[in-house]
């Protein structure tokens, strides 16, 4: 019997180390309200928000305390005078000294089959302080370079801040890198400049959750369409090099009903997670590194 290269060995178990990384479970369901639906969970300076598209756009403010989350009685709304500008809010992409981005996606039809997306460019800090986009909406770019949906994140590669974005559907899935200084001045994510890179991905992207210190891209993801849990975990460089999705591990649960975000709190051993379900929305996950 013909045994492998022993270089060629060390290659195969690298990759098998890598593939196998991540290890989570749920550990804890409870559910959090006045979201309408649960659209998805950032942190952001020792705070978490979870936004939703309840009557309007709306966005809560939380703390953590253990394996719960605590109202902090911080309410902050997508509206200007009153208008719904955000419906529908599909990611937050914050980094600070950067501009921040809000991804919104408008229905086009009764039917729900045809939908706009929608990058807005915000004034996080005046939205944060005044609770309404009121003085603080920026810009609207018609997110015409997506394929079905955006979903805003802030990821580093090779030193220097991008703003990913992902699509929905089931087939030419792709994960695109813009610049974020000019797309915060743009109309639409077609024109020069904008767009740096792109690599395809697996269906059913609900939203991403960057890694800064491991780069590593979470794919938060739906098994089939608009239900059960994926998350996805994405050597980025890898990804961006290669033109397809260079994957780590694939973390699937038993929770049948939309996952919509993720994020790891500052312990990277521990997770929330969030549906768009009104009961049992929020979800408390564990996690091994194997590496």
């Amino acid at each position: 019997m013909k045994t492998l290269n022993p270089i060629l060995m060390v290659v195969v178990m690298f990759f098998v180390a890598w593939y196998q990384e991540t290890t989570g479970k749920i550990t804890k369901n409870t559910t959090v309200d006045a979201l309408g639906a649960c659209q998805g969970i950032t942190y952001q300076n020792g705070r978490y928000y979870l936004y939703g598209d309840r009557e309007v756009g709306v966005m809560r403010e939380y703390q953590l305390q253990k394996d719960s989350l605590i109202y902090q009685n911080r309410e902050f709304k997508f509206t200007v005078k009153d208008e719904n500008i955000i419906k529908h809010p599909t990611g937050i992409a914050y980094h600070k000294g950067l501009p921040t981005f809000v991804g919104n996606s408008v229905r086009q039809n009764a039917e729900g089959t045809f939908w706009k997306a929608v990058i807005n460019c915000i004034n996080w800090e005046g939205f944060i302080k005044t609770g309404t986009l009121d003085g603080n909406l920026i810009k609207t770019i018609e997110d015409d370079a997506c394929i079905q949906g955006t979903r805003p994140e802030y990821i580093n590669y090779k030193g220097k801040w991008f703003v990913a974005t992902a699509d929905y559907g089931n087939k030419t899935n792709q994960v695109r890198l813009y610049d974020p200084t000019a797309l915060a001045k743009a109309d639409k994510t077609s024109e020069k400049g904008i767009l740096f890179k792109k690599f395809n991905c697996s269906p059913w992207v609900q939203n991403l959750h960057f890694i800064a210190d491991k780069g590593i891209l979470v794919l938060i993801q739906n098994q089939v369409e608009g239900r059960k849990w994926r998350l996805t975990f994405l050597d980025l460089d890898k990804s961006i090099e290669s033109g397809q999705e260079a994957v780590l591990s694939v973390i699937d649960t038993d929770k049948a009903d939309e996952l919509e975000g993720f994020t790891f709190t500052t312990n990277k051993e521990k997770g929330i997670a969030v549906s768009s379900s009104r009961t049992n929305n929020v979800s408390f996950m564990d996690f091994s590194w194997n590496k």
